[in-house]
């Protein structure tokens, strides 16, 4: 019965929608009317109101639906919507500056002359606004009253032309900082959630373990990650607009001719390009650039670009009077100071007793004060000039509410359907299609842009992301980030503002378009564009690594890079190195021999046979990689076996799981009842179950048990091989280690030994907690003294030893305590000069092989290739 309801509310929604009810009260509303109709029948038919929903009742969910609101505004993990309304207000000041009509009008005079040149600057000019402003209305209004009049009366085909503005615009969408991107991340930070909680269900399920590995688990994503994922796709996109309509000009000239420059090329066109070129580039590397660097936060730099938008537009409003770059240059040379200190001196006030730079922080406060004077300016501007800035205030406002209250109508809306098992049904659809994940992807897909037709790309976001998401991100046989899911169904709503009947690109264009291009000249133009934005669909979709790779690279150069021994990097490592060890054998076999060869009799015999361990277990690696390579072999063997019956039986495994949930339930109804008819049909019903449980088992091969226990011993076989392997690899390099750092602390030895010999001198003069703290106060010294644990022992004895009255027994340890200080300063001497040096060069040559999973962090020229290998997304379904 919950399929009615759940078919009501969609119903209840769409005829909300075509009525012409606000969106914001439309999902709501519908989710609202239906929990309340179902509880209603429910009373009325059996007297249950939680009898037509699939667990709990319409109290719950109601509150549940509550609940989804107090999120959005109070879950402090959860603050990247902060950013909407500073990138709202970046663009709607922006467009308020005019900064479009210069952008078009000099670039429509550079790319003029090149067939289809005025339509490349149009898509060039979208490109620009988009890493700007974002918002698409306002781009292709712009756009229409500039660009289409002059292509238009150049000769290009209306369609083209009307087409060429309503895609560009539309770029916004995909090309960061995006609304939408900002959004999406939000949706999927809790789908991954969700579907870690999934997968780590399932991995219990299979494999009986509680704790799943890190590795294993979801990607999830932030709105600095979707930006990063977005730019290349989005520049894919640009490329695939200019390229079709370069190849139109050419084919078809009369559709898209060439226009020469009237002014030609000269000197003073070219300033005014860049002019035109660097104020949108600078803000464009101020906010992109802050987020990629890690200088600031998404929120941070949301906030950086509503600043520098104020002062572009502060300049731009008073451009034809005179001082009207005043600000702009003050506050140009403000920034410049502040970074030129930073880079320089350390202007932390907290620090400033110990650093003791008055005059470099002093100097930043001044810097920073001109910056707020410079600010202030901009904004004074702005308010004077047009009313500009209120106006600003209250669009932004605007929109802002409208993107929110939408969040929160979503909310409700995704609360009612949970409640009747919208989400399971879903989930069933999908894991029934043939063909695995990329089935229900595909499906997904083409759902979302049907949805299109007649959704905004902000209803999708918000209703269809949270219902999805964790279904495709949970699944291990694809194993997909979220910022790729992010991504892909970014670029695909972008359709919705091209596809007819309610794609507002194309109600903007038809606003300001005359009366001579046709509406159906517009639809006709947008198809091709559609098309393309489909092939950009199919292109990121093939290949992952456009989304993926720039995510990882900028976590993996970034300050809080994981380490190399990281279990999440550590596939991607482990195949680097495997590489390394049969190129560079001859090479790190030397420095293993040359380790060997070193003289270590002067050496305390601990200090030796750690030494001597550590090459041992450096000796053991390629025989022991070698071992990896056979185990793997014998693995793959197996796994062909596993791999055909796995999927199979995992499916008939997962009904069963559903029929025994299924009988669950009738047990306690059976238990619960007290009518002794209601308890026959129960049983009936178990029994039903109980024969299609005994058929499903049936259909399991009768070698599954046998292939399976086969290839989990061959899996346990390579793991042990690997755990030997790494350890190898860590005893080599942690010993070593530790071996220099005992070696090098002769200095802390002979820093130690005057306060020693003066501790001994007065400590028989001191009584109780006195001498107890003074021999503490030594023992204290020693703490950053690596190999000095022998010699806090002894003064810990004798500290004891005091406190008894034992004094002969205390001098007598506060004598060996001083021998053995003058014993480690003299071995360190010769081993400083003889030993020191072998294990310092052997830890440099295989700092790159041996010891790269003892590294803080990832060496530089292994970066991109992390990245690269971790940006392809892997079958990991054999784990479940």
């Amino acid at each position: 019965m919950e399929l009615y309801f759940l078919f009501l509310l969609f119903v209840l929604m769409m005829v909300a929608l075509g009525m012409g009810f606000p969106v914001a009260f439309a999902l709501p509303g519908s989710a609202i009317l239906t929990i309340g109709l179902a509880a209603l029948f429910g009373w009325a038919l059996f007297d249950d109101i939680k009898i037509f929903f699939a667990q709990d009742g319409p109290t719950e969910w109601l509150s549940a639906g509550v609940m989804n609101f107090r999120a959005i505004f109070y879950d402090f993990e959860r603050d990247t919507l902060i950013a909407i309304p500073l990138f709202i207000f970046m663009g709607i000041m922006l467009q308020r500056s005019r900064i479009a009509e210069d952008l078009l009008m000099t670039m429509a005079g550079l790319f003029g002359p090149v067939p289809g040149g005025l339509g490349i600057s149009v898509v060039f000019v979208g490109a620009l606004l988009a890493a700007t402003t974002g918002i698409v209305g306002a781009t292709v209004v712009a756009m229409g009253l500039i660009s289409l009049p002059s292509m238009m009366r150049n000769n290009y085909s209306p369609s083209l032309a009307s087409g060429t503005i309503c895609a560009s615009g539309t770029l916004g969408q995909i090309i960061p900082p995006s609304i939408v991107l900002i959004i999406l991340a939000d949706q999927l930070g809790s789908a991954s959630d969700q579907a870690s909680a999934m997968r780590q269900s399932a991995y219990k399920e299979a494999t009986g373990e509680f704790t799943m590995p890190s590795a294993f688990d979801v990607t999830s994503t932030s709105a600095g990650d979707m930006f990063l994922g977005a730019f290349l796709p989005g520049m894919v996109l640009v490329g695939v607009y200019f390229a079709y309509i370069l190849t139109t000009a050419l084919i078809r000239p009369s559709m898209a001719p060439a226009v020469p420059n009237p002014s030609g090329f000269t000197r003073e066109f070219f300033a005014k390009v860049l002019f035109s070129l660097v104020p949108p580039l600078v803000l464009i590397f101020l906010v992109l650039g802050s987020i990629i660097m890690g200088i600031a936060t998404v929120n941070q730099a949301g906030a950086i670009g509503a600043i520098g938008a104020t002062i572009m537009a502060g300049y731009k409003l008073y451009e034809t009077k005179k001082g009207a770059l005043y600000p702009a240059i003050l506050a140009g040379l403000a920034i410049a100071a502040i970074f030129t200190l930073l880079a320089f001196f350390d202007l932390n006030i907290k620090n400033l007793a110990v650093t003791g730079n008055h005059i470099p922080v002093t100097l930043g406060i001044i810097a920073s004060a001109t910056l707020i004077v410079a600010i202030a300016w901009s904004c004074w501007r702005t308010f004077k000039v047009e009313n500009t800035l209120n106006e600003v205030m209250i669009e932004t406002a605007k929109t802002t509410s409208m993107v929110f209250i939408i969040l929160l109508g979503a909310a409700m809306l995704t609360s009612a359907f949970r409640g009747f098992g919208g989400e399971h049904y879903v989930k069933e659809f999908l894991q029934s299609l043939p063909g695995g994940f990329w089935t229900q992807f595909i499906v997904v897909m083409a759902v979302i842009f049907i949805l299109g037709f007649f959704l905004d790309f902000i209803e999708i976001a918000v209703v269809v992301v949270p219902i999805i998401a964790p279904i495709l991100l949970a699944d291990p046989s694809a194993n997909i980030t979220a910022v790729w899911l992010g991504v892909m169904i970014g670029v695909n709503t972008q359709t919705s503002f091209l596809t007819p009947p309610f794609g507002f690109a194309l109600f903007y264009l038809r606003g300001v378009a005359s009366s001579a291009i046709k509406t159906i000249s517009i639809y006709r133009g947008v198809v091709p564009f559609i098309i393309l934005q489909l092939i950009a669909l199919g292109i990121v979709g093939a290949f992952p690594p456009l989304v993926n790779y720039l995510p990882n690279r900028f976590y993996l150069s970034s300050f809080n890079a994981p380490p190399p021994m990281n279990p999440r990097l550590q596939a991607c490592v482990e195949e680097y190195l495997a590489e390394t060890f049969i190129a560079d054998k001859v090479a790190i076999s030397a420095s293993i021999a040359k380790l060997e060869a070193t003289d270590l009799t002067n050496l305390p015999e601990k200090l030796a046979d750690s030494i001597s361990g550590s090459a041992k277990a450096a000796g053991s690696i390629f025989a022991q990689l070698e071992a990896i390579n056979a185990a793997k072999a014998v693995l793959d063997e197996a796994t062909i076996s596993y791999a055909s019956l796995h999927t199979q039986v995992r499916d008939i495994q997962r009904e069963i799981g559903k029929l025994e949930g299924l009988n669950k339930r009738y047990k306690s109804e059976r238990q619960t009842s007290d009518n002794e008819e209601e308890k026959a049909e129960i049983i009936a019903k178990m029994e039903k179950v109980d024969a299609q449980i005994a058929a499903f088992e049936g259909q399991i091969p009768a070698n599954w048990k046998t292939v399976s226990a086969d290839y989990q011993t061959h899996l346990k076989a390579l793991s042990k091989e690997e755990r030997s392997y790494r350890r190898a690899m860590d005893d080599s390099f942690n010993g070593i280690q530790e071996a220099m750092s005992i070696i090098s602390a002769g200095d802390g030895f002979i820093a130690f030994q005057p306060l020693l010999a003066e501790l001994m001198a007065s400590v028989k003069t001191l009584k109780g907690k006195e001498q107890e703290g003074a021999i503490k106060d030594a023992s204290a010294a020693l703490n950053d003294v690596a190999g000095s644990s022998e010699v806090k022992s002894l003064l810990s004895k004798a500290r004891r030893a005091y406190k008894k009255d034992d004094i002969e027994k205390a001098d007598g340890l506060m004598a060996e305590a001083q021998a053995l200080v003058a014993a480690e300063i003299s071995w360190r001497e010769s081993a400083v000069r003889d030993v020191l040096p072998v294990l310092a060069s052997y830890q440099q040559e295989t700092a790159a092989n041996i010891g790269l999973r003892g590294q803080d962090r990832l060496p530089e020229f292994l970066v991109p290739r992390i990245s690269a290998c971790r940006s392809v997304h892997t079958d990991i379904s054999l784990n479940f």
